[in-house]
């Protein structure tokens, strides 16, 4: 049966991938159902994966079906058994087709947002053709190779890295004018439409200490971040550079909405440190809402219990208040 629309008045529910069937994945999915029963959603994947997580099951055809009674499923093929810890390359076709499936329903309105569980990059290569470098490269190529940043998101603190997964020695340089201005305009536009901030304020961090103290520590700052800045701050409500050692304690975090940050550490840090477990992945620049549990597959855990699902429940309910607003 073709999967339609909501009707009139009725949010759509998230859409959920699996993620790597022997990760965390399915267990904080299964967890999140009684923990969120705020937030309408199912899960795709094979419904035998989603069993055993304390949870009752129900498999669905249409998203249209979602209901409080159970963890929905609606059914995906993905063959053999989700052994904890154990990748099994015959997950890996399903995994990435999962993804695309939930991509479609929501861009065709049958769901409201994805909220994906963690993948592993290792277990999709070994087992399908997997050229991208993680989810939100291959989310940006659905989307027509769309221009995104990442974002982490807690209650307390917003960061999104302008420079991500490369080497402390490569940052200096992957790091141009060009880089920033679009790190900052995305930043902008997504603070605007998903978070309901109509002035956004945006700190920008140095890259060097002291954010090069007049450019005895670094002549970045002084040569071209600075003048950047200061020429976007009248469109843009962005400030700095900042000195990243002073900015995230709560006085300085008061005073803005995000902090763009130069490389992945100088942000996802100081989020962590405040919300380990409640963090959240958002890819901004998508034309579709995504979310994502901020961990890993945790293949070292998987199975024991031990999982815990408060960044998935984060990672919904974020994403139902992002579709809303776009709503």
């Amino acid at each position: 049966m073709p999967s339609s629309p909501a009707p009139d008045g009725a949010a759509p529910p998230i859409a959920v991938t699996c993620g790597e069937p022997a990760g965390i994945g399915l267990e904080v999915v299964a967890s999140a159902h009684p923990l969120a029963p705020d937030v309408p959603f199912f899960a795709i994947g094979n419904p035998d994966h989603f069993a055993g997580h304390g949870v009752p099951i129900r498999v669905i055809a249409d998203p249209g079906e979602v209901g409080p009674d159970a963890l929905c499923v609606l059914p995906h093929d993905i063959p053999g058994p989700a052994t904890p810890g154990r990748p099994d390359p015959r997950h890996a076709s399903g995994v990435i087709d999962v993804i695309a499936r939930a991509v479609d329903l929501t861009r065709r309105g049958v769901a409201g947002a994805v909220c994906t569980a963690p993948i592993n990059k290792k277990a999709l290569t070994d087992g399908a053709d997997f050229a991208h470098p993680g989810h939100t490269e291959y989310l940006a190529a659905l989307a027509g190779d769309a221009d995104v940043v990442m974002m982490l998101a807690c209650d307390a603190l917003r960061v999104v890295p302008a420079t991500i997964h490369i080497p402390l020695d490569r940052v200096a340089d992957a790091l141009t004018p060009a880089l920033l201005d679009r790190t900052l305009r995305i930043t902008h536009r997504g603070l605007r439409r998903d978070f309901g901030i109509e002035r956004p304020r945006i700190a920008v961090a140095g890259l060097n200490p002291h954010a090069g103290e007049g450019g005895t520590m670094g002549r970045q700052e002084r040569d071209w971040i600075a003048p950047l800045i200061e020429r976007l701050a009248p469109e843009l409500g962005c400030f700095g550079p900042l000195p990243a050692d002073t900015m995230f304690h709560p006085a300085a975090r008061a005073g803005f909405d995000a902090a763009v940050c130069m490389y992945h550490d100088q942000a996802l840090i100081p989020i962590k440190t405040i919300d380990f477990a409640g963090g959240v992945n958002v890819t901004l620049g998508l034309p579709f809402i995504r979310t994502s549990p901020d961990h890993g597959t945790a293949f070292d855990i998987a199975g024991t219990g031990r999982a815990d699902p408060t960044s998935m429940v984060a990672a919904l309910r974020l994403a139902r208040d992002m579709a809303a607003r776009r709503g």
